[in-house]
């Protein structure tokens, strides 16, 4: 899996194919030199991309395309598509109105502009948290809490060589009551913090959670300052689902998990006034939002 870090090698070809493809699509917009962009654009092959999912803030895309294929979003390369052709993309929170997808293998380079629907965020205000819960001071808890934050980035930092997010998510627990939206501006005992950039489902102490879909644990740890118990699992490329506050951990980090299995079950641990399950995902250091992806499955071939 190539390193995300680097800026995406297409070379001069793949990025004269984006000038070209903006400036093109630019006229055709504005109705300038209508005749040949009609032209070009019916000389346009196939899209050999495709896309399922939510076009919108915090969504992931499913994608098939060419075997391994490079993937760059908006110039930056994050890897590659699996052996059977799939892929996953993310936009975070607060991700534009427009990213570019270029999708690239030898010669052959495809440019697909996504327009990404802006999301209206809730606010949320809690109060009567412990105050080492918003602004701890203390010294040997900062300490404890940054060697907390250094095993959890590993946990993040997870690149499993699998798509298994083929199949699409399932819910991790029984229907029950979303209690607060992914993305919320937080307000803390009357002191503005960071997004929430979980879904919050309340449910009894105790209720099992189960994976939404096959993959890695990456992660599996009790009694962390904020979360409690804290449960990560990358379903391939990346794609790491998070599972916060709860009072069972079934799980080790390095286990293989199914689509379905007990992993673990809902508490109040950590930063939290009540018993509920906070589903995250992650992906390359973009927060989502995991319910967008239940029920989407990859293109078909």
């Amino acid at each position: 899996m190539p390193d995300p870090r680097r800026r995406w090698p297409a070379g001069k070809r793949c990025r004269a194919r984006v000038a070209d493809h903006l400036t093109r699509r630019a006229m055709m917009a504005t109705g300038l030199a209508a005749a040949p962009a009609a032209a070009w654009a019916a000389k346009t092959p196939p899209s050999r991309v495709k896309l399922a999912g939510h076009r919108e803030q915090g969504a992931a895309l499913i994608g098939r395309t060419r075997p391994g294929a490079m993937l760059a979003i908006d110039g930056d390369l994050l890897g590659e598509a699996s052996a059977s052709g799939l892929f996953v993309v993310g936009f975070d929170r607060d991700a534009p109105k427009e990213s570019k997808l270029a999708v690239s293998k030898g010669k052959w380079c495809e440019i697909r502009p996504l327009e990404i629907a802006p999301v209206d965020y809730d606010v949320q205000k809690i109060d009567g948290l412990p105050q080492d819960q918003v602004t701890p001071e203390d010294p040997a808890l900062l300490e404890r809490i940054r060697a907390e934050a250094e095993r959890k980035a590993k946990g993040f930092a997870s690149v499993d060589p699998t798509d298994n997010f083929r199949t699409g998510f399932i819910m991790p627990l029984k229907a029950t009551r979303q209690s607060s939206r992914f993305g919320g501006q937080r307000i803390l005992n009357g002191i503005p913090n960071t997004p929430h950039y979980g879904a919050d489902f309340a449910a009894p102490i105790g209720t099992p959670v189960h994976a939404p879909a096959a993959g890695l644990v990456s992660f599996a740890e009790t009694g962390l300052h904020f979360e409690g118990a804290l449960i990560l699992i990358d379903h391939g490329q990346g794609l790491i689902t998070a599972y916060l506050h709860l009072s069972k951990v079934l799980v080790r980090e390095g286990d293989r998990v199914t689509q379905g299995q007990l992993i673990g079950e809902v508490g109040q641990e950590g930063r939290a006034t009540g018993p509920h399950l906070c589903w995250r995902m992650k992906w390359r250091k973009r927060n989502l939002d995991p319910t967008l992806l239940v029920g989407v499955v990859a293109p078909s071939v």
